[in-house]
């Protein structure tokens, strides 16, 4: 059974950083990429980075671009999602997410609160 659960998420003043963790379980972690989702309230979820396999290639959201790093730790079956330099626009939950062919599981998400 795929398990993903999301940790560090909080209450943070704009300009501000937050390192996202997200453990994996039940797949065979190091074969997959992993991505980091994002949706703030009344708004669709949005890609915010990606990561292959073995780390080898990231991408990101313009709007994070710079500013968020994206990275895993196979031997731990971990993704974290560094996010520096916090605007208020950064506020919503934040998810993890594994693409397995037709089978796509999701963590429970993690709220982020950019505010002053």
């Amino acid at each position: 059974q795929v398990r993903l659960v999301e940790s560090g998420g909080g209450l943070v003043q704009p300009g501000g950083s937050l390192r996202l963790s997200c453990a994996a379980s039940g797949f065979t972690f190091s074969t997959y990429g992993m991505n980091w989702y994002r949706q703030a309230p009344g708004k669709e979820r949005e890609l915010v980075a990606v990561i292959t396999s073995a780390g080898h290639f990231t991408n990101y959201a313009e709007s994070v671009k710079g500013r968020f790093t994206i990275s895993r730790d196979n031997a731990k079956n971990t993704v974290y999602l560094q996010m520096n330099s916090l605007k208020p626009e950064d506020t919503a939950v934040y998810y993890c997410n594994v693409e397995r062919g037709i089978f796509v599981s999701w963590g429970q998400g993690t709220q982020v609160t950019v505010s002053s």
